[in-house]
């Protein structure tokens, strides 16, 4: 039964550091680097050797991080919350994201769909909002940043609502 123990342990361990890069910061990877080193070189950590399943878990846990993230900021719920930063952080973090998946060689584009659309409801809503005279324009980044965006997630711009530019600041 020792064996099971350890087995059990080890579950325990992994759970726990997974939960933990399920609910880090505005930088997943930093997290999923920490937890990492705290598993397998931290003088204090479990010195494990990861199997490939254990860290795919992880990294999994990470890139559900990565995608809470890039879509709270084009989320229109979110936009009077002090954890909104505008489609300009939903920018960065996909780009971190990107370039996190070719760091550990994973596929990430089936998550282009769900960010596109997330991206023309959070324009349409934020075309009703600023057209009723209910608020301003949360939108902080220039035209150009977003058909740049908009073209890496495959949209074209006539995918955009009409009007969508001038959400953006000059």
């Amino acid at each position: 039964m020792p064996g099971k123990m350890i087995n059990e342990d080890r579950m325990a361990i992994l759970e726990e550091e997974t939960f933990i890069l399920r609910d880090s910061g505005e930088i997943p990877e930093i997290a999923f680097h920490s937890t990492l080193h705290y598993l397998t070189d931290d003088e204090e950590g479990p010195a494990m050797l990861l199997t490939t399943e254990e860290l795919q878990l992880l990294q999994d846990a990470a890139l559900f991080r990565y995608r809470e993230i890039v879509l709270r900021d084009i989320d229109p719920a979110n936009r009077d919350l002090g954890l909104y930063r505008g489609p300009c952080r939903t920018i960065y973090n996909w780009q971190r994201m990107q370039d996190f998946c070719k760091r550990i060689g994973r596929d990430c584009s089936s998550f282009k769909e769900p960010v596109a659309s997330a991206l023309i409801r959070f324009l349409e809503q934020e075309l009703i909002d600023t057209g009723s005279g209910s608020r301003t324009s949360s939108v902080n980044c220039s035209a150009d940043w977003l058909m740049d965006f908009a073209a890496r997630l495959d949209l074209s711009v006539d995918a955009l609502p009409k009007g969508w530019q001038d959400l953006c600041p000059s």
